[in-house]
This record gives structure tokens, sequence and C-alpha cells, in this order.
């Protein structure tokens, strides 16, 4: 009786909201064609490092085809460390697995876009491999760790960086660190179980308290795992933001954190996807599958549970993600 009711208050809620969104026209006045899925939460697996899956484009073709994704937005975020110790070496890395990532959209043009990965704690090093991978290879966005070479995102080391990704007003995908600095869970938890999303919430803090959120308007943040744990704290973060600092928190935190971005991979829970609508609203979810680290059946079994009105069902498999990805709508 719980999920039925759970999922009748859904789908009043959700639809009440599209209503009032657009009035007879749906979510943003989008048609619901009968287009796949837009994943933006989709690893490549290089050959040339260490990787304990074996992925090529055309095995992640194989399983797009039966998890009705039509285009994957690849991301190298499964090798945070050896990106950003400073190194000739990690600027090698970060070039060479960007060219990989881009040319399985020359294998497969439509299928596949990519966020270009930078060596964060490098500030030039970033700056350039950010030229080369836009300007040369059509990168469709940056991806981030929640934390690398012993930092967050926002560090002020890093303005530079978010100044010119404004200035190309991109999309950045921050993903958790897979091997995350700050803290660790009790004994025999792997880190996987709770402290990836307590390091996004981290790098989000970084974000919101240096004043990136603020000052970089026209980048588009995703965040991985429906937000992590950002939804469920961020009343909390709207009650201790500092009051001394208008210039950064005109309307305290709140109004910043709705505008991120919410991917659902393997967090498409009907009691997470709940929380992320209810914060961020059906317009700020996307679609993500954390695949192949975890298989597509993962995310894509929980949705039918969920009860979402066609409308935002539609802006979340592709609707949003076609705004953020113009050259891959519908």
């Amino acid at each position: 009786m719980v999920a039925k009711a759970r999922r009748a208050f859904l789908r009043g809620a959700v639809a009440t909201s599209c209503c009032a969104l657009m009035p007879g026209h749906g979510v943003f006045g989008q048609s619901r064609a009968a287009r796949g899925r837009i994943d933006v939460h989709h690893h490549y697996l290089p050959p040339f490092l260490p990787m304990a899956r074996e992925w090529t484009s055309a095995i992640g073709i194989e399983d797009m085809d039966r998890a009705g994704v039509e285009t994957s937005i690849l991301s190298g975020t499964s090798f945070p460390e050896p990106l950003n110790d400073r190194s000739e070496a990690a600027r090698a890395l970060a070039r060479r697995a960007n060219e990989f990532a881009a040319n399985a959209g020359v294998e497969y043009p439509g299928r596949y876009g990519f966020f270009a990965v930078v060596p964060l704690a490098d500030t030039e090093g970033s700056l350039r491999e950010i030229e080369y991978a836009f300007d040369t290879l059509g990168a469709d966005g940056v991806s981030m760790n929640s934390s690398a070479g012993r930092m967050w995102p926002g560090d002020p080391a890093q303005m530079p960086v978010f100044e010119e990704l404004n200035r190309r007003k991109t999309t950045v995908f921050l993903h958790p660190n897979t091997e995350p600095f700050c803290c660790i869970n009790p004994p025999g938890v792997p880190n996987n179980v709770s402290e990836f999303d307590n390091d996004v919430n981290r790098a989000v803090l970084s974000l919101l308290w240096n004043g990136v959120l603020t000052n970089y308007p026209d980048i588009n943040f995703i965040v991985a795992h429906t937000g992590g744990t950002v939804p469920i704290l961020a009343g909390r973060i709207q009650d201790r933001v500092p009051r001394d600092r208008p210039d950064l928190y005109p309307h305290g935190a709140l109004d910043k954190l709705r505008r991120l971005y919410l991917e659902i991979g393997h967090a498409s829970f009907p009691w997470v996807v709940a929380a992320g609508l209810e914060f961020a609203g059906p317009s700020r979810l996307l679609f993500g599958s954390d695949y192949p680290i975890e298989p597509y059946e993962v995310t894509t079994r929980e949705i039918p549970g969920i009860g979402l009105h066609p409308d935002v069902e539609y802006a979340l498999d592709r609707g949003n993600a076609e705004r953020l990805f113009p050259k891959f709508r519908a």
C-alpha cells in the first residue's frame, strides 16, 4: 500500500508540475517522438589503461541498442589520479584518452559524444586540453572528478579553468572520484556503498562556497547518481551558507543548487527520483547508466515502477539532454 500510494503521489505531483510549466504542450513543448534515450553517464574503458572490464565502441553499441539508448555521451572518469600528478605524462594521458573517446563518435556518427578529461590539478595543462578537445575534437563538455590531486574542483587554483568553460557555455559532468582522498567508510564497507556520493556532495560544496556556481552561471553542471547526497542535504546547506556574502548567496544556496542537473545512473529508485524531482524539478533530471561499471538493467529496471507522467519520462529519457546537447536533438 505504501509503494502504491507513493507512485500515485509521484504521478499526481509530476503531472501538476508539467501542466504548470507548459499547459497543453507537454514538458517544454517537446514532442514525444519514439526516439531512444540519451545516456549522459557511459564510461569508455581505454585499452591502454588497466581496467577490470572489456569495453569497445562496438560492444557499447550492442548494449545501448538492447537498453533503448540512441546516444551516449562518453566519459573517462574511471582513472582520476593518473591525470592529476601535474606531470607531462598526465597531459599525454588526457590527450590520448580524449582522442580515443572522440574516435568512437567518428566510428558511429550520432551514437557517441564525449566529455573531455582534463588534468585538473594542472591549470595550464587543463586549458590547453580544453582548447584541443573542443576546437579540434569537438567535445560535448568536460568531465571532472569530485576530487583529484588532493583537492576539490572549486579550489581557487581552478578558477581560470572555470572561466574558460563559462566562456564556452559548456557542460561539466561531475563524477565521483573512485579513490577519494578525504574520508573512508567503516572497515569492510567499500567506498562505492556511500563515500562516492558523499564526495560528490563535498565537490558541490566546494563549487558553491568558492563562488563557481555564482560567478560562472553559463556552465551547466551534471551531478552523477541523482546528485548523490546533495538533494537530501540541500536544506541544511541553505541554512549554513555564510550570511555575510550577499555577493555569492543573494538568495541563499538553494537557487544555485537547484540549477544542477541530476543524472539517474544506478540511482533510479523511486524514492531517490522522488527526492530529485521535488528538489530540482522535471527539467533537471537526465538519463544515465554508469555503464559498463553497472549493467544497464540496474538503472532501467526501476524506471517503470516510478510512475512518471509520459512528458516527464520523455524529458528524462532525452528531452532535457537535447537542450544541453542540441546536436543530438531529435
